[in-house]
This record gives C-alpha cells, sequence and structure tokens, in this order.
C-alpha cells in the first residue's frame, strides 16, 4: 500500500504493506498517505492488527487518519484495534497526538479506538493464523524487522535498517524477503547506518537463503530497474521491485 522512503514518490504513498491470509487481515506499518490507498483494497473496520516497525512519520503517520476513520468514519467495527508498536513507541505516540486534543472531554484521542501494545521482540505474536517474529535492526531509531509465517509459508520485512546478521536470520529459507533499498542501486551511506542499498539487499537475501526478494522504500531520484538490475547480480533467485497496490501471492 506504500513503497517510497520518506519522501513519498509523486502518486505515491509511504510505507505500507497488507499481509493476508485466510483468516487474517495484518498491516505492516502505515505510513504517510497509505490509508488512503488502504482503503481501496480492505474495509478498514476489518483489520485485526496494525503493526508499526518504529517511529519514523513514513511508518506510523497515518495511524492519525485511521483513527478518525474509526471514530467517525460509516464503518463501524466490534471493539477496539490492536495496534502494536515498539516497546518505545507509544511514548513517542503519544506526545505526538497531544498537540490535538480531544473532540470529548474526558476521553482518550487514542484509547477511544484503539488499544495500544509493545511487542517483545523475544517472543512471538500470534495474530489469528499468522505468526509474526521480530528482530532488532540498525537504524537511527529503534526497529525492528518482522517475519510473518503461516505453516511453512512467510514474507520477511526488513523495515528500514543497516545490513545485520539478525535479519540474516530471521529470514532463513523464507518465501519471500522485502527488503528496502533507499540507497539505491550501490549508493554509499556514512556512519551511522541506518539503511540498505539494493547490492546489500541482494547479498543478505543470499545468504538467507530466501526464496525471492523484493526491493522497497526508495525515493523518485531512483529508476526500478537499476534496483532490479543490480539486486540480481548478487541474487539468484525471483527478483522484483515493490508498487504501491503490487499484490504478491506467497506459498
Amino acid at each position: 500500500m506504500g513503497s517510497s522512503s520518506s519522501i513519498p514518490r509523486p502518486n505515491r504513498a509511504c510505507s505500507c504493506y497488507l499481509v493476508q491470509s485466510r483468516r487474517a487481515a495484518i498491516v505492516l506499518d502505515l505510513g504517510s498517505g497509505a490509508f488512503a490507498n488502504l482503503r481501496q483494497l480492505v474495509d478498514y473496520h476489518r483489520l485485526d492488527a496494525v503493526v508499526i516497525t518504529h517511529m519514523h512519520a513514513d511508518h506510523f503517520l497515518d495511524l492519525i487518519p485511521l483513527r478518525y476513520a474509526l471514530k467517525y468514519g460509516s464503518l463501524r467495527r466490534h471493539g477496539k484495534l490492536d495496534v502494536y508498536l515498539p516497546p518505545s513507541g507509544e511514548q513517542m505516540l503519544r506526545r505526538l497526538v497531544s498537540a490535538f486534543g480531544s473532540e470529548d472531554a474526558g476521553v482518550d484521542f487514542l484509547d477511544e479506538v484503539f488499544t495500544l501494545r509493545a511487542y517483545d521482540d523475544r517472543q512471538p505474536l500470534e495474530i489469528e493464523d499468522v505468526q509474526l517474529r521480530f528482530a532488532k535492526g540498525v537504524h537511527f531509531v529503534e526497529a525492528y524487522a518482522i517475519r510473518a509465517q503461516v505453516n511453512r509459508t512467510s514474507i520477511t520485512y526488513s523495515a528500514d535498517t543497516a545490513p545485520n546478521d539478525g535479519l540474516v536470520r530471521l529470514a532463513k529459507d523464507t518465501n519471500l524477503f522485502l527488503c528496502e533499498s533507499t540507497l539505491g542501486a550501490n549508493e554509499r551511506e556514512g556512519e551511522p547506518r541506518g539503511h540498505c542499498s539494493a547490492r546489500e539487499a541482494a547479498q543478505m537475501g543470499t545468504s538467507s537463503g530466501a526464496a525471492s526478494l523484493m526491493l522497497t522504500h526508495y525515493g523518485s531520484g531512483i529508476s526500478p530497474e537499476s534496483l532490479a538490475e543490480e539486486a540480481r547480480r548478487h541474487f539468484k533467485g525471483e527478483c522484483g521491485v515493490a508498487d504501491d497496490f503490487l499484490q504478491v501471492i506467497v506459498g
């Protein structure tokens, strides 16, 4: 639902991925502009959970319009929506929304429609028939990669991170490795690091034994063709580049 980096490409949204199984509809990240895209594919009141990888605006900011939709929209849900945040995420989110206040006295802006939970990267998280596992990334804030698995079928999403062994272990033998390529085909990054190039994503995909690789989180100055061309030099499986509304059947 969103494949751009922090500066969205024209007519594209920031990070957001809808994972659907037979029993669950789970949103991984909900960045700027993504909620409008999400509404074209799924009824927001039927979501089972939203899971945020880290507290950068291009990965969580559309929790705000989702909140308004759940409170005022014509679609009503039974019960609150579970929103899973990194351990330090709730404090940051509450500081942000404190600027808005609440329309109703005594009613919390977030708690009225959301149940906020902090996930533990050491423990799997079960949502319907989907198991989520986490690995801490290398980024400028606390950030976590996510592996979503149903039986033996899995998708591993890097979130924002520099290359690291924890992500490679999390993605071991995954069906689809969805990895950021903020740095383009092979741009260098100074210290401290926080992102990957297409080459580094492909190298991690190869090391993990992933069956297929999809590159994402790229800006308007980067062509998908250049990402794919570089990645295919280092990854021998099926390789593609994400775009908004691209749908992939895994397993």
